[in-house]
């Protein structure tokens, strides 16, 4: 019986991965990668290794989460080491927890190998901390993806009066939609957002603005997905704190 490992490999920079996700790419016999992941990291895979995309396109999955997790089962249970990669880390909006149940079910040993989240990782290199002794106590991972029709099970209220700090999460289809949640339950329009997209890679680019311009801008910008929204007063230290170098022609697009 074969193993499976459900690795985070991280948020863009291929030098960000954990050493533990990295071995477990270097000895896997199988990997199954998601779009999202630095497509470098699979150089550090064995020649002989099979590299399986799982696609995940926004509204078009190559591969459907029922078949991937058949997959890891059917790998394994061939004896292989399976490594299952996975952008981020596994268990923050990452269905690791279910490719992890199937795994159980199946009656298949895995494990868990956490990365570094976008919500701290791409904010980090926009120069802005989640959280700060004098701006942020707290703060809050939310996913803004929402399918036409579902329910808002989001508690829009709470977050608005009593997290210091939003990562939002996949939100930029429904950014219009979110910034009125948080003005209609508290935030006030003036409440500064940052846009990041592609956080830590090259292509990165950060959109400044606040709840109340952030949409324009983000039209303006044609900033679309992957891009983190960062909520909340730190956005205003990225002016000292900005270390990371963007790429030169974006500056015009977060100077709007």
């Amino acid at each position: 019986m074969g193993m499976v490992y459900i690795v985070g490999a991280g948020p863009g920079d291929e030098e960000l991965i954990t050493v533990k996700g990295l071995k477990c790419i270097e000895k896997a016999d199988v990997i199954l990668y998601d779009r999202l992941i630095n497509i470098d990291l699979l150089n550090y895979a064995k020649r002989e290794a099979r590299l399986i995309s799982c696609g995940k396109l926004p509204n078009c999955h190559t591969m459907q989460q029922h078949t991937i997790n058949y997959e890891l089962v059917k790998y394994a249970k061939e004896g292989k080491i399976v490594t299952r990669l996975k952008g981020g880390d596994p268990f923050i909006f990452g269905r690791g927890a279910e490719e992890a149940a199937a795994c159980q079910e199946g009656g298949i040993k895995f494990e868990i190998v956490p990365g570094i989240t976008s919500g701290i990782a791409a904010a980090a290199y926009a120069g802005i901390p989640v959280t700060h002794r004098d701006y942020s106590s707290s703060f809050a991972v939310i996913t803004g993806h929402k399918k036409e029709g579902e329910p808002d099970n989001i508690q829009w209220d709470s977050l608005s009066k009593s997290v210091d700090t939003l990562a939002i999460y996949m939100g930029m289809k429904n950014l219009n939609y979110i910034s009125k949640q948080l003005i209609a339950h508290g935030k006030s329009k003036e409440t500064p957002v940052a846009l990041i997209h592609q956080g830590t890679t090259n292509q990165q680019l950060t959109v400044i603005g606040t709840l109340g311009t952030i949409f324009e801008k983000a039209v303006q910008g044609q900033v679309k997905n992957p891009s983190m929204i960062i909520v909340g007063e730190v956005v205003n230290l990225r002016e000292k704190l900005n270390w990371f170098e963007e790429n030169k022609e974006c500056f015009k697009v977060g100077a709007l």
